[in-house]
């Protein structure tokens, strides 16, 4: 067994895994979320998710990556065969290098756009588009969806490549030289710079005084006084427990490679409760206290609440911009709206590439350095039907299959793995090993009862409900269809491939793998 890469600080580590947990998601999805779900009815689903689902499926990746690298696996085919003396357990694990890809594909490009918008920001490059309208036309413009301010997709691209060179030089330097060092200042600056802007809002007030309905303490009620009522639609519960998944990158495969750098009695306990804290007040102190109260203030309850429900898009890019060209200083304040944006993004993305990198080099005995190159070359690849087709819809497409309905599947399959297959009890001991904290008994039934019957309806109703009508294109304009299938058929490929690399990788090395043989 070779000598592994470790983390060289334990706030190094801490800061890494909270990272990997903040992200987009927590800035723009969150807030849309809400606004979409009822506001403060959609915190109490959501936070009974949180410590029923995502709590518990943290744990278990944390040890089941730290039990995988134990054995020189980084990446889920190899954990999985680990914990389960079965054929099919390397390839149940394909699921994991699926998914983390396929999001860091599109995930990429949308981190891209913000680092154009700090830009923007700067150089006050959207200053005059005074409207959502017009601000909206600006961002589709950048993307190439219309003609407009810029002329095609170019300066999208530019910015597009300089992300992508700025994910592969953190992550060619490896796991203590690149993303420990880079989290240890990229972390530091995303709190500073969010609780900077969440601090800011609160002395907004009320913007125009003929509007005493319009100001930030509203768009806070509105986040925080929930209607008991709305809590009987299991869509909300649905969505509360969606959000959940992305909040922590639970299901992504992401966690467990950086775990299986840990060592045998490093506490995972203790440590993994820190970055949940920390990604929580991330999300729900700083992502709910920016965006909403912001538009509420400027724009109005209605109007606000009509502006998420065009996606997170329109609120993160498209109001936010609208709004700091009417505040003191705007364009510095929208400079560090969306480098904080940029800064959660990549701290996600260097994660998502881990996994398949860490599998190149274990399996095939590849440099870190070629590994690297393969993984920042096939992204380059596929990243170009991305950018060409964005307007066709196939980033939504990768975006629910892998992002959304995978993340689930993912999720299922290593509660079953670990609590059923390999062994609740074995599984709570490795949980607990070198913990600094004790863990209450309680959550070994959560883990090993509630939390895969809760994942297994979601799955269930998330089936029925949304992946039937659009796995069958319905209300899809027929324009769109060939894209779809192209993205699909993209899909379908990288877990073809995948899988054939997992069968021979087994093939080669299935003399070093005393727990399992093909």
């Amino acid at each position: 067994m070779s000598n592994r890469e470790r983390w060289g600080s334990r706030i190094g580590l801490v800061l890494a895994m909270a990272g990997n947990a903040v992200g987009l998601g927590n800035f723009l999805r969150f807030p849309v979320q809400a606004a979409q779900n009822g506001g403060g009815a959609f915190m109490i689903p959501y936070f009974i998710a949180f410590f029923l689902l995502a709590i518990p499926l943290m744990w278990i990746e944390w040890a089941t990556g730290r039990y995988g690298g134990r054995h020189n696996h980084g990446s889920l085919p190899g954990m999985f065969d680990t914990l389960w003396n079965h054929p099919f357990a390397k390839y149940l694990g394909v699921s994991g290098l699926f998914v983390s890809s396929i999001v860091l594909i599109y995930y990429c490009y949308i981190e891209s756009w913000t680092l154009g918008f700090a830009y923007f920001s700067l150089t006050k490059g959207y200053f005059g588009e005074h409207s959502i309208t017009e601000m909206n036309s600006f961002l589709r413009s950048y993307q190439g969806i219309e003609s407009g301010h810029f002329d095609g997709f170019g300066t999208a691209y530019i910015f597009l490549l300089i992300t992508i060179a700025a994910n592969f030089y953190i992550l060619y330097h490896g796991i203590k030289g690149g993303i420990e060092k880079f989290v240890k200042i990229a972390m530091p600056l995303l709190l500073v710079f969010g609780v900077f802007l969440a601090i800011y809002v609160f002395f907004i007030g009320t913007p125009d005084p003929s509007k005493p309905e319009n100001s930030v303490w509203a768009g806070f009620a509105f986040i925080w006084n929930p209607d008991f009522s709305a809590l009987s639609d299991a869509k909300i519960w649905l969505a509360a427990a969606g959000q959940v998944f992305f909040t922590l990158s639970v299901g992504m495969g992401t966690l467990q490679a950086y775990a299986s750098y840990l060592r045998e009695k490093d506490d995972i306990a203790l440590s993994g409760l820190a970055t949940a804290s920390i990604n929580e007040f991330v999300e729900v102190v700083l992502g709910g206290s920016i965006a909403i109260p912001i538009a509420v203030a400027f724009f109005g309850l209605s109007t606000a609440t009509m502006i998420a429900q065009g996606g997170s898009f329109n609120l993160g890019f498209v109001s936010m911009a609208v709004v700091f060209q009417d505040l003191p200083f705007g364009n510095i304040l929208g400079f560090i709206w969306f480098i904080l944006l940029f800064f959660a993004g990549i701290t996600s993305s260097v994660a998502m590439a881990q996994p398949v990198i860490s599998f190149l080099k274990e399996q095939f005995n590849f440099s870190h350095r070629k590994s690297v190159f393969i993984v920042g070359a096939g992204l380059f690849f596929c990243v170009q039907f991305v950018v060409f087709y964005l307007k066709y819809g196939f980033l939504d497409e990768m975006d629910y299959w892998a992002g959304t309905f995978g993340l689930v599947i993912v999720a299922l399959s290593e509660v079953i793995v670990f609590a059923w297959i390999y062994g609740m009890d074995k599984g709570w001991e490795e949980i607990n090993k070198g913990a600094d904290i004790r863990i209450p008994k309680i959550v070994y039934y959560v883990m090993k009862y509630v939390t895969p019957l809760y994942i297994g309806f979601i799955l269930i109703y998330w089936t029925f409900v949304d992946a039937i009508p659009i796995l069958l294109m319905k209300n899809q304009p027929p324009e769109n269809v060939t894209y779809l299938w192209g993205a699909r058929i993209m899909m379908v490929l990288l877990y073809a491939g995948f899988t054939w690399l997992v069968y021979k990788a087994w093939k080669i090395n299935k003399h070093k793998y005393n727990y399992h043989n093909v």
